[in-house]
């Protein structure tokens, strides 16, 4: 990703500290939704001092908001409720996918005020970043240079390796190919003079889950989203595990069985991977091998809702499951995590009949003594990956992250007062 490194060395200063409990009482109105300073002191293991002097920074700094007074239980003065400033920060989110782009923009409390798209083939990347940057001009101009001037940044999701896999995704190989050795995030930020936090769609979708989602209540999950492709994300203790080469939770490249379906090709291993089995691609596959040929994601979701649903959906959600199965327990019985969480780009059924279908193969499946993983349906939809982009910036510039208090946190642009202090 990209960003400046502004500290190193080993252990916390005062400094230091003050900005992780910054990020701490950030993280708890979040997930509370509105609290009392007793609250976030109890949350934050605090003293009431102490919430008190960060959250009148907070509020100066425009991050948060009094709601006004509530009573506390039957005794007491009524306690001044906090919440987070939607109005505090925004962002820019840009998701790149290999069958399409969107563009966003949020609020700080993760409100879509404007979003641009386009649904085609991933064109060139030089033409890609026309679009883009012509694409977030036009919400600078909509949302107005007030909220501009509170920008956090531009955040980018895009797969790793777009020139990979083309064979099992059955895309053409002369445009994509340009994409490996093309330095998207560096070529925007030069482009539009403005930050660029850079992740794999994968984390970048897990960590939208964390912020606006299940994350609220769960510190600890495994992220899966089915779309053109698959891709996911691991948290952990509240963060996003990024891995050597920021690729951790590459789902789509787990060993899994191969498929007995006529419409799969043979791998060219003694396995398949999880690519195959369960993306999109591999659906339109299926669908057109029994003559129903489907180029969109609106015409999937017209066909799954057609009245008798074609055999061919309940044929590839069966496979896609069992392909899920042993991927799901192979990487929660590594990480001892007990949720795990399916999304995908689809709002038409499909993705909440394989969360039953996939819960259901669980619990069959789940060995002795174990606890079955529990499936939770995603919060965004097609909305997850844009989403997820535009959270970065507020992510890496306002969450209460460990590397903080030892110093090796990339710290990021210090642009405005309310975001990163050194």
């Amino acid at each position: 990703m990209s960003g400046r490194k502004t500290r190193t060395g080993q252990g916390s200063n005062s400094a230091q500290v003050r900005l992780y409990n910054e990020r701490i009482v950030l993280q708890a109105l979040r997930r509370f939704g509105e609290a009392s300073k007793t609250d976030l002191a109890r949350a934050a293991g605090l003293t009431n001092n102490a919430i008190g002097a960060i959250t009148a920074f907070l509020a100066a700094a425009g991050l948060v908001v009094e709601l006004g007074k509530k009573r506390e239980g039957q005794r007491g003065q009524p306690a001044t409720m906090l919440a987070l400033a939607p109005e505090g920060a925004y962002s820019i989110g840009v998701r790149i996918d290999r069958v399409g782009c969107e563009t966003v923009c949020v609020d700080f409390g993760g409100h879509i005020l404007a979003s641009r798209s386009h649904d085609t083939l991933l064109p060139p990347p030089k033409d890609m970043l026309a679009a883009v940057a012509a694409d977030i001009k036009s919400i600078e101009r909509e949302i107005g240079p007030e909220r501009w001037e509170r920008l956090a940044g531009i955040g980018l999701a895009q797969p790793y390796h777009l020139g990979s896999w083309l064979r099992e995704l059955e895309l053409p190989a002369n445009s994509f190919r340009l994409w490996d050795d093309f330095d998207f995030g560096a070529a925007l930020e030069t482009e539009t003079g403005i930050p660029v936090f850079v992740e794999n769609d994968g984390n970048a979708a897990a960590i939208a889950e964390l912020f606006y989602g299940h994350g609220r209540a769960l510190s600890d999950f495994v992220y899966l989203f089915i779309g053109g492709a698959v891709g996911g994300g691991i948290v952990l203790d509240g963060d996003c595990l990024r891995g050597g080469r920021g690729n951790a939770g590459d789902f789509a490249m787990m060993p899994v069985p191969a498929s007995t379906l006529p419409s799969v090709p043979k791998p060219e291993r003694s396995f398949d991977v999880l690519l195959t089995r369960t993306s999109l691609a591999g659906l339109k596959r299926h669908l057109r091998w029994h003559g129903h040929v489907v180029d969109t994601l609106a015409e999937i979701g017209d066909l799954f809702r057609r009245e008798p649903r074609p055999v061919a959906f309940d044929e590839w959600i069966d496979d896609a499951v069992a392909a899920f199965v042993p991927a799901i327990l192979a990487t929660t019985a590594t990480l001892d995590v007990d949720h795990v969480i399916l999304e995908g780009d689809l709002d038409c059924g499909l993705i909440e009949t394989i969360v039953e279908r996939l819960a259901v193969a669980l619990a069959a499946a789940t060995p002795e003594s174990v606890p079955v993983p529990k499936v939770l349906d995603g919060s965004f939809r097609a909305r997850a990956g844009a989403l997820g982009a535009a959270t970065l910036p507020l992510f890496f510039n306002f969450s209460p992250r460990s590397s903080i208090l030892t110093g090796t946190a990339p710290m990021f642009r210090e642009f405005r007062d309310y975001a990163v202090r050194a």
